[in-house]
């Protein structure tokens, strides 16, 4: 077998999450980060030193000298637009970390400009590649848990958010709602389908920020299963399992210790996981999206994943706004044809 050349990525933003990327690029054989860029040049420089890679101040900068495939994008919500098109206009695949937008109208420029340029992109988010959460897909795609009945997420933990920007909102879109909430609406979907309806109801503000802390969001899906979501910055909800699914014949609960289910007629859970590895899951998303550009597999999260991620968050914003249930509605997108593509050949694909 002929080996192949790793892809070759750069990264935009050097905060924390762009740490946890570091790690993961060290530990793929498929994947290489060989350039950081940051306006804080001093940030891509120590990610850059870790690694043995360039830096630059600016992603443009980094995109107009160096040989890259794709590109990660770590920085504030607020600037994934214009980022992605203009590294999309210049041919790069785009791995946009989530939340993807703070609206679906700017999410839906973002993949306009990737189809006309015949790239790739779609939203990082982190939950879809951990091992467990595979695992239980599996379990109850399986049919073994019966019919779902319920389910249950909580991403609450205590961590002081007074100096972050995820709780600026002209920057973050919101607060926790957005920041977590996009992962729980992405997991839900990847189990249960597409999110008929929904509210969110806030809790009493904590911390003094311009921005909602903890907030409960219910649920339905199309299929009709019931959900509960709930998201704090503000306190610790001492569960080991951040994911609970109901069957009417049986249970899977996933956790960050372990994973586990169990049928109605058994007397021992099964276990099935080892808990949450998180440079495993964002291994995982680099190596599914390097794949996916060689063509050799196709992107767990789509494009209309993604945009369906946004579309249900500026929903439930618009749920706690007026204090009442939300009907989703998901807006049919249709990519522009690619350069050079056939317009008639292409009309009518929808990614």
């Amino acid at each position: 077998m002929i080996a192949r050349t790793p892809t070759r990525f750069g990264l935009v933003g050097a905060g924390g999450i762009a740490q946890a990327y570091a790690q993961a690029f060290q530990d793929s054989d498929v994947a290489d980060l060989v350039a950081v860029a940051d306006v804080r040049t001093e940030a891509a420089e120590a990610i850059a030193q870790s690694l043995g890679c360039a830096s630059y101040g600016t992603h443009l900068e980094m995109a107009e000298a160096e040989d890259l495939d794709a590109v990660v994008v770590c920085t504030p919500p607020i600037t994934h637009p214009d980022i992605a098109v203009e590294l999309t206009d210049r041919g790069l695949n785009v791995l946009c970390e989530k939340p993807l937008a703070i609206d679906s109208e700017s999410a839906r420029r973002m993949f306009d400009a990737a189809a006309k340029n015949g790239v790739k992109l779609t939203m990082a988010t982190k939950f879809r590649y951990a091992a467990d959460v595979i695992r239980a897909k599996s379990i109850v795609s399986s049919g073994i848990l019966g019919d779902i009945i319920l389910f249950e997420n909580v991403f609450a933990g205590r961590v002081d958010m007074s100096q972050r920007w995820n709780s600026k909102p002209e920057v973050s879109g919101g607060g926790v709602l957005i920041d977590n909430g996009t992962h729980s609406v992405d997991i839900l979907r990847y189990f249960l389908g597409p999110v008929a309806e929904l509210q969110v109801v806030e809790g009493k503000r904590i911390q003094d920020l311009p921005v909602e802390d903890t907030v409960r969001m219910f649920v339905k899906t199309e299929s009709g299963v019931m959900g509960s979501i709930d998201l704090s910055w503000s306190m610790n909800k001492e569960q080991p399992y951040y994911l609970s699914i109901y069957g009417s014949q049986g249970t899977v609960l996933v956790g960050w210790k372990e994973s586990k289910y169990r049928r109605s007629n058994d007397t021992d859970w099964v276990q099935f996981g080892t808990g949450y590895n998180k440079f495993q899951a964002f291994r995982g998303q680099i190596e599914n999206f390097s794949r996916a550009i060689r063509g050799e597999d196709k992107m767990l999260v789509t494009p209309a994943d993604a945009l369906a991620s946004v579309e249900v968050i500026e929903t439930a914003y618009k749920s706690l706004r007026n204090n009442q249930w939300q009907q989703v509605v998901h807006e049919a997108w249709q990519p522009e044809p690619a350069r050079g593509a056939d317009p008639v050949a292409a009309a009518g694909k929808v990614s």
